[in-house]
């Protein structure tokens, strides 16, 4: 085994972890009603779905007809754009200090709608693609349905423990996802030379810096509410799109682009979601002395 097979591994196992940590400390945070309650506001779901599969795939296909790209790397952008529900969603709406329940329904919504709408609408943005319903829904289910309705299960089952092993959960899928992104960056950091300066990392920062401001403008007056809709838009599920274009696009550039994206992406949106929630925090303590 050679080093790079063995950080490999590292990696894909600290992903693993981290998605799966994720979705139970979630479901053992929460109860089904506080999830569906947010996405009962017609409105808001309504805008989302908007964001997400309408206006962040115009973004990406304007991009790259002003920005001069190898079509590989098209390829890798219309691909992100079209997947949404990232685990890292929860992590980051935390951070912002945004209401966790939006952000989890949020997560859940764009997760199942991902599922139906890759195989019907990537085909028609990619002709010649071919993509597997299936095998889509199959990973999304393993990693992050699955375990959210486990973690669900337990905490009606048990409140107390549930209370318990939360925080837990919690500090497992932080570490998972430090581990991951060092290592992510380690075993990317010649793809990332390679596209700093270039057309293709000029892209990528617009593109996660445009499908936030997408979010933010359609999220409203609330701040708790615009950045989990901020956050959602913006961070793309990329586990999905790494799916996606490693069954179709293998061979190319594609899919290293699409891993540099899921390194630039946290890179941006985490230290905007800190920077939210110090302002949430910032506010608190201004309204009470009013």
């Amino acid at each position: 085994m050679t080093l790079e097979t063995f950080f490999s591994a590292i990696a894909t196992l600290s992903g693993l972890l981290f998605v799966v940590g994720s979705m139970l400390a979630t479901g053992l945070s929460l109860t089904v009603a506080q999830i569906l309650q947010p996405l009962k506001n017609a409105r808001l779901v309504i805008l989302a779905l908007l964001a997400n599969f309408v206006l962040v795939p115009l973004l990406a296909y304007g991009i790259t007809k002003v920005i001069p790209l190898d079509q590989s790397l098209q390829i890798g952008l219309i691909v992100l754009s079209t997947v949404g529900g990232a685990p890292f969603l929860v992590k980051e709406v935390q951070a912002a200090k945004g209401y966790l329940s939006l952000g989890v329904g949020l997560m859940f919504m764009l997760m199942v709608v991902t599922i139906f709408y890759v195989p019907i609408v990537l085909p028609l943005l990619l002709p010649g693609a071919e993509v597997n319903a299936w095998d889509i829904a199959k990973s999304l289910i393993m990693t992050m349905l699955i375990p959210i309705v486990l973690g669900l299960m337990y905490r009606s089952h048990s409140p107390e423990g549930a209370q318990h092993w939360a925080p837990v959960m919690n500090k497992v899928s932080g570490v998972a996802l430090l581990i991951l992104l060092v290592t992510g960056l380690g075993l990317n950091i010649s793809n990332i030379i390679d596209l700093i300066g270039s057309n293709g990392f000029l892209a990528l920062v617009i593109f996660v810096v445009g499908s936030l401001l997408i979010g933010f403008v359609l999220g409203g007056r609330d701040p708790a509410i615009r950045s989990v809709l901020g956050l959602g838009t913006a961070q793309r599920n990329v586990a999905a799109a790494i799916l996606v274009t490693s069954l179709n696009f293998a061979g190319t550039m594609t899919l290293p682009y699409v891993l540099v994206a899921s390194i630039v992406s946290p890179l941006i949106l985490i230290p905007t979601a800190k920077r939210l929630g110090a302002r949430s925090e910032a506010a608190v303590p201004a309204a009470q002395a009013k």
